[in-house]
């Protein structure tokens, strides 16, 4: 389910019901959905073929209905070592948007499988934002592009760009730029957004936590999320880089 092509929001965060939902101006997901009713329907087996069919209604319930499972099993699986850098409701926002733009690839049939899918999807975020946290030292803005131009779509992108000298490559190195402009502007505003100032204009990550107002786990979750989205953008586009030299 692509995000521009996602048709409603979600009223309220799924969230424990010991705990106040999210604000929802604090969440993605306002920016990708609109309001819409529940399914007419009820059962799990029958909402989950639906989701994987491109009902974004029978989602919503599947994630109102079994979300708060694995909010609490990742709120317990945070170290207290991060707990002052990333909590669940960081982990859960991420995962609610990855659970709809990737609804078209649900295969479960119940409700344990779609719990196992959506578990998956939340410690997926959750080990990636700490992997980066852990890192004690980040590279410079100018090495980041460098280092990642090997498996970074966004490094790889700029780095066609930056060491186009020809005439004819210099007019490439303008078409990537136009290529990644549009691509950034296909995915969730928060992924696009989290590129642009980190990868492109390479600001320190507590600074676009604080211009994002989100912490620093969660800017890394997006991070890479959003370039897991750009890379089957990528993909999509077909074979770009033949331009002549």
């Amino acid at each position: 389910m692509p995000a521009q092509q996602i048709g409603f929001c979600l009223s309220r965060f799924p969230a424990p019901p010991d705990r106040y939902h999210v604000d929802c101006g604090r969440t993605m997901l306002l920016q990708l959905l609109v309001r819409a009713g529940a399914p007419d329907v009820n059962d799990d087996a029958t909402l989950l073929s639906h989701a994987a069919g491109g009902d974004a209604r029978a989602l919503r319930t599947l994630l109102e209905r079994h979300g708060p499972r694995v909010w609490k099993e990742i709120d317990r699986g945070i170290g207290a070592a991060w707990q002052s850098l990333i909590d669940a409701d960081d982990v859960m926002q991420v995962t609610y948007v990855e659970a709809f733009l990737q609804a078209d690839r649900i295969t479960a049939r119940n409700s344990t499988a779609f719990v196992s899918w959506l578990r998956s999807i939340a410690r997926n975020n959750l080990r990636d934002a700490i992997k980066e946290l852990a890192r004690k030292k980040r590279p410079s803005p100018t090495q980041r592009v460098a280092l990642s131009a090997a498996d970074s779509p966004v490094g790889h992108l700029e780095h066609l760009a930056e060491t186009t000298t020809t005439p004819s490559r210099q007019a490439a190195a303008g078409e990537v730029q136009c290529i990644l402009s549009a691509m950034l502007d296909k995915l969730p505003p928060d992924y696009g957004r989290v590129i642009r100032l980190y990868d492109l204009d390479g600001r320190d990550i507590k600074e676009v936590a604080a211009s994002m107002n989100r912490s620093r786990g969660a800017i890394h979750m997006l991070r890479a999320r959003a370039h897991d989205q750009l890379r089957l953008l990528l993909g999509a586009e077909g074979n770009f880089f033949t331009h002549p030299g």
